[in-house]
């Protein structure tokens, strides 16, 4: 059992309950917008997880497949709106939603995921899953949205800030990157019958997950090859990002040290010679393998949650996709 192939279990179903909803905007131009990351591929790991966790509590996937559907409307709206506020040109290796037609569209498009998101979760079946089940992971999904804004906004203020602590970092990861994770377990958890102990240990273990998936992202960008990022190596340094990695070398550096990270951080015409220094200073103080343990220490934990479920393949793979949040490359 791979990552991969747990994965590829899932898509076709939940880009097919995707199309379902998309099929009918018009005009076309807007739905060819609304459609084009999700057929650009990805994993769909945030989807696949709501279906998993729904499995591994006794659940269906056919129970939990409107909730996924949404929360990968949601995570697609949110890449959208990133690539406008940062202009970046690519997305899964192809040119961004507002490159391809223009920012009104997109906006746009990504308004009307993030609308069609809220009304597959409403259509789902009640057969099996009750409206008051329905109606919490609703307000779990929404409560997802509010911090996504939320850990986008935190992020934007850090521009230019050079003394972000490690909890305001922790807390935006949170906000920007893992709560739409927790929210699939949880809901996944939620449409799937589990009780309040185990939705709770599922809302946990995305979240810890979803945090380690994020502080790998910071190490990649460090470490991985440009064939593998699809992007330059130590892009974060150039843009003078604040990742916990940068965070804990100024902790640690000596005076000299400190300022003269700060100096490449700060400048705007950042070379590969800079990077290469800044690069030694990071490994210098420790700061690229605290990241790791960092990362490890929370997915060893969000495994040890899973021991409160049943043993079967779907418990296997949550602890296979927990593993792959460190392994994977990209």
């Amino acid at each position: 059992m791979n990552v991969n192939d747990v994965l590829g279990n899932y898509n076709k179903d939940i880009f097919s309950e995707i199309e379902k909803y998309l099929s009918t905007i018009t005009p076309d131009s807007l739905q060819e917008a609304s459609l084009y990351l999700t057929k650009a591929g990805g994993k769909m790991l945030r989807p696949s997880l709501a279906i998993i966790t729904a499995e591994a509590i006794g659940g269906s996937k056919q129970n939990a497949l409107g909730t996924a559907g949404a929360i990968e409307l949601i995570h697609t709206f949110s890449l959208i709106h990133d690539d406008i506020m940062d202009d970046d040109d690519m997305r899964r290796g192809k040119p961004s939603v507002h490159k391809v037609w223009d920012e009104g569209i997109a906006i746009l498009a990504g308004d009307t995921l993030f609308s069609k998101a809220f009304e597959i979760i409403i259509n789902t079946p009640q057969e099996e899953v009750s409206a008051a089940q329905l109606n919490v992971a609703l307000s779990t999904v929404a409560d997802a949205c509010v911090k996504i804004c939320e850990g986008q906004a935190s992020d934007i203020s850090f521009e230019g800030r050079y003394d972000v602590e490690f909890d305001e970092y922790m807390e935006m990861i949170f906000k920007k990157t893992s709560a739409l994770i927790a929210a699939a377990t949880k809901a996944g958890a939620i449409v799937g019958g589990a009780s309040e102990e185990v939705i709770d240990a599922m809302y946990e273990y995305g979240r810890l997950i979803g945090l380690a998936f994020q502080i790998q992202d910071d190490y990649l960008d460090l470490v991985s090859s440009e064939d593998e990022l699809g992007k330059p190596v130590g892009s974060d340094i150039v843009e003078g990002k604040m990742t916990i990695i940068v965070i804990k070398a100024l902790e640690e550096a000596s005076p000299e040290d400190k300022e003269t990270l700060l100096k490449i951080l700060k400048s705007e015409e950042t070379s590969q010679a800079d990077v290469d220094v800044a690069m030694d200073l990071l490994d210098k103080y420790g700061a690229l393998e605290y990241a790791r343990n960092v990362a490890q220490e929370n997915v060893e934990e969000a495994k040890k949650l899973l021991e409160i479920l049943p043993d079967s393949e779907s418990k296997q793979a949550l602890e296979l996709i927990a593993d792959f949040v460190l392994e994977r490359k990209s």
